[in-house]
């Protein structure tokens, strides 16, 4: 695939956020996937480059980026919270229709996915929307929190260690997440919904998956992800991945597709 750096502004933040843009490597895009990344990651990590590589390989366009305060972007994460994320979100894909088109596929791995599903209706664009290893509810990540939650209500912030590395989390992170309803989001969707989930998942469990299908107006399909993890971190399964939403997506994508 051919990458280029790109950088484009959240006007409700002033920031400037990173990302990168993924293109086929002889072909016009025959449509375009904006991606969400999971908690604390980036536009960088192993598994969504090689999920960008094949859906590239599929001639589909790829914006992949860093939410504020992570990677390249600008922003401190302490102040960042699901808010921004869907601000960013929404900043991303107005860089895609101003620049390229779309995006016609919002995709969205473990928090980024509850991001997406949140975001959706602020897109217009969007033709279809895909999960990865998604919370139902985005509240699910204060278990990552443990025992920093106390710290959290009494100072304001506290360290987490997430993944092996060190992050600053505020009390606005944890308010924030309340003033989210994802049953009512993803109820109310209006787009067509692939679920992709492993049932051995130990971050978020596999009931989520159930939670999200169920709340989901059809159309609404749901891959089980068997012998992954919920950072894909093998190539092959996070290829396979992109493979599978490539050739689920093709169906909303083209002009004949409205």
């Amino acid at each position: 695939m051919n990458s280029k750096q790109i950088s484009f502004t959240n006007p409700d933040s002033g920031h400037q956020l990173a990302g990168i843009i993924d293109l086929p490597e002889k072909a016009q895009p025959r449509g375009w996937a904006l991606f969400a990344h999971c908690f604390t990651c980036g536009k960088n990590l192993k598994s969504t480059r090689h999920i960008s590589r094949a859906l590239t390989r599929q001639q589909m366009g790829v914006l992949r980026f860093d939410f504020t305060g992570l990677g390249d972007s600008q922003g401190d994460f302490a102040s960042s919270h699901l808010s921004s994320n869907i601000g960013d979100l929404v900043a991303a894909a107005n860089w895609l229709k101003q620049n390229a088109q779309g995006p016609d596929i919002l995709i969205g791995h473990s928090f980024g996915g509850a991001a997406v599903l949140q975001a959706t209706s602020l897109i217009p664009a969007v033709r279809a929307v895909v999960t990865i290893a998604a919370p139902f509810d985005p509240k699910h990540v204060t278990h990552l929190l443990n025992t920093a939650m106390k710290e959290i209500k009494e100072k304001g912030s506290a360290r987490v260690d997430i993944a092996g590395r060190s992050f600053t989390l505020g009390k606005e992170f944890v308010a924030d997440l309340a003033t989210h309803k994802s049953e009512e989001r993803i109820r109310k969707l209006g787009r067509p919904l692939l679920v992709l989930h492993s049932p051995g998942d130990p971050v978020v469990d596999i009931d989520n998956a159930r939670l999200i299908f169920q709340a989901a107006r059809h159309p609404k399909s749901f891959i089980s992800l068997d012998h992954t993890d919920h950072l894909l971190s093998k190539e092959a399964d996070a290829l396979y991945v992109g493979e599978l939403i490539a050739c689920w997506a093709s169906r909303y994508l083209g002009a004949d597709k409205e």
